[in-house]
């Protein structure tokens, strides 16, 4: 995975690969010779994930349950995948979840939910997995962010900080990392067609067209393949991504939090979601 991206035969490791993204990420890449770790909750949706990309492609498939909202979950991962005699090429950190309503009304647990999944696992699991990829002097990693990345995001404070950070920390790795074989991508994909809003139980969450996992997973192997440090699928998505640099950024927050905010009463609800592991 130098220059040009090699996909036969080389593992490539899924979180969040049970639905959405994450599976869309795993059908393509076992469609193109790689072998997959798939790594989500559920046991029984990996285990026939496996099953059919094993029947499918004739690819090796291996599924790994694991909650990575436990802080200590992606070294047990790890170890796992050592265990298994599993060198993994790609890591692509897919899982994560948002909540939505005024910061003081979510549930203070789920937060902290939120932040261990979409930060520290992220960061823990990078950490772990990349050493092995220098050794070698040839990996990938996509780091899964959102187009909340590019602005503070009233009503979804946590989430889009926690967005804010992958994408941050991915593109300081692929600066780190330029030179010394491992491609890094920070995907910020805009509303999709997947059950991350029936996590965040809020449809004003959804700002804009909802694009197809389908679309979104091809630009981000388009751009990773390209060697960009970003990708943001969809021209709207991308020109809105933009606008925090072209407008003042009270005025950002104006728009954004107003787009963002409760429709259906005055007080945002706690979010009664259950943990799930979306984008």
């Amino acid at each position: 995975m130098a220059n040009t991206l090699q996909y036969r035969g080389k593992w490539v490791l899924i979180t969040g690969a049970s639905s959405g993204i994450g599976q869309v990420f795993a059908s393509e890449l076992a469609s193109r010779g790689s072998n997959v770790v798939l790594v989500a909750r559920s046991a029984q949706k990996l285990q026939q994930l496996a099953e059919l990309l094993r029947e499918k492609h004739q690819v090796d498939a291996q599924a790994i349950a694991a909650d990575l909202s436990q802080p200590d979950a992606p070294r047990r991962v790890y170890e796992e995948c050592r265990k298994r005699g599993l060198r993994i090429d790609m890591l692509i950190n897919n899982a994560g979840f948002a909540t939505h309503g005024c910061f003081e009304q979510v549930d203070g647990q789920r937060q902290q939910e939120e932040i261990l999944l979409n930060v520290l696992a992220v960061t823990n699991m990078t950490h772990l997995f990349l050493p092995d990829m220098l050794d070698r002097n040839d990996g990938a990693v996509i780091n899964v962010s959102s187009t909340a990345a590019f602005q503070p995001d009233p009503y979804m404070a946590v989430y889009g900080a926690t967005k804010s950070y992958v994408l941050s920390f991915t593109e300081a790795l692929y600066e780190e990392n330029r030179n010394r074989g491992v491609k890094f991508l920070a995907l910020c994909p805009g509303a999709t067609e997947t059950a991350f809003f029936d996590v965040v139980n809020a449809e004003e969450a959804s700002v804009g067209r909802r694009g197809t996992a389908e679309d979104v997973v091809k630009a981000a192997m388009r751009a990773l393949q390209g060697g960009k440090p970003y990708a943001v699928p969809g021209l709207q998505n991308y020109l809105g991504a933009q606008l925090a640099r072209l407008l003042p950024r009270r005025r950002v927050l104006s728009i954004v939090g107003g787009m963002l905010r409760p429709r259906h009463s005055k007080k945002a609800p706690v979010n009664p979601a259950g943990g799930q592991e979306f984008m």
